[in-house]
């Protein structure tokens, strides 16, 4: 059967371990070519860097080929329908990474797709970074039941995704926002459904130091994310005293890690200098988007049942 990957909450704990572990084993030693004669299409609505990037290259690195389509060329909700753009996208590719603003744009895609959809980020989840951030959280602390992440900012797609993928994995979730920028409800049920499974404890605040508090990791993202452009001033004003300094990283661990998605905007959800520091490992978490992803790409597309070839 055809499997998507358009929510953390399509995978379940022992699926999530596989992936790391493939991961790990991808990064140490070169994988042969598992997806040669397959090809994924990048279907993409918002700009991108690392995602992009880090897909295309598992593509090649694994054998198979990408065709990135930009939002003019295909005009999807515009020139074109998605169910449209999925049902002819599903004759030509083996798997189509969708990018878009929409969770439910997403999930026409998959609905209407024969070949596996990949949610690249939408306004609801971005789970290709939550795993890519689990993978290097595993690197750096050798597990993940127990640990605490605290998340300091706004309830986007990434905290979302990540609130998930910690109650699925065993590690605590802290969340510090200030009133109206907190998860959503309906994401936060799910978590918590998630962590009386797993053990794992989820704590919510408004005072982003009671939430870093004897943390593992520090995890922040952009005040505003894309398409909240409008709102970039209002939120500024909201998230003042929501950013990630020397003063709030002091509250956590020793050993704490400091975690971003990227872009940041420094200066403002993190102090200026602090990607830098020895505590962060942002960069270690660019670049093993690529991993996990070949590690995602090799369970959806290598096999031609569950690629729909």
């Amino acid at each position: 059967m055809k499997k998507d990957l358009l929510s953390i909450a399509d995978l379940d704990r022992k699926e999530i371990e596989h992936l790391i572990e493939q991961a790990r084993r991808m990064k140490q030693e070169e994988a042969p070519p598992l997806l040669s004669g397959r090809t994924l299409a990048f279907l993409f609505v918002k700009p991108s860097l690392r995602t992009r990037v880090s897909f295309e290259i598992a593509m090649y690195q694994l054998g198979g080929h990408a065709i990135y389509l930009s939002p003019e060329e295909v005009g999807m909700g515009k020139r074109e329908p998605a169910v449209d753009i999925a049902r002819v996208l599903s004759r030509y590719v083996d798997g189509i990474a969708a990018r878009t603003f929409s969770q439910e744009t997403v999930q026409i895609l998959a609905d209407n797709s024969s070949v596996p959809v990949i949610n690249a980020l939408s306004n609801l989840e971005h789970p290709c970074q939550a795993l890519s951030d689990l993978l290097t959280i595993y690197e750096k602390k050798g597990r993940l039941p127990g640990l605490t992440l605290a998340f300091i900012g706004d309830g986007n797609n990434v905290a979302n995704s990540l609130l998930l993928s910690s109650c699925l994995v065993g590690m605590n979730f802290h969340f510090a926002s200030p009133p109206g920028y907190e998860i959503k409800e309906e994401v936060l049920n799910q978590g918590k459904e998630f962590a009386a499974l797993s053990g794992s404890q989820v704590k919510l605040t408004g005072d982003p130091y009671e939430a870093a508090k004897g943390a593992d990791i520090i995890y922040t993202d952009v005040w505003a994310s894309m398409g909240q452009e409008a709102e970039v001033e209002k939120r500024r004003l909201a998230f003042s005293g929501y950013q990630v300094d020397n003063k709030l990283l002091s509250l956590a661990k020793g050993d704490v890690l400091l975690m971003h998605p990227l872009p940041a905007h420094h200066g403002e959800e993190l102090s200026v200098g602090l990607l830098d520091d020895p505590r962060s490992v942002v960069f270690d978490q660019a670049e093993n988007r690529l991993h996990l992803q070949k590690a995602l790409l090799v369970k959806l597309l290598s096999n031609p049942e569950v690629s729909g070839k």
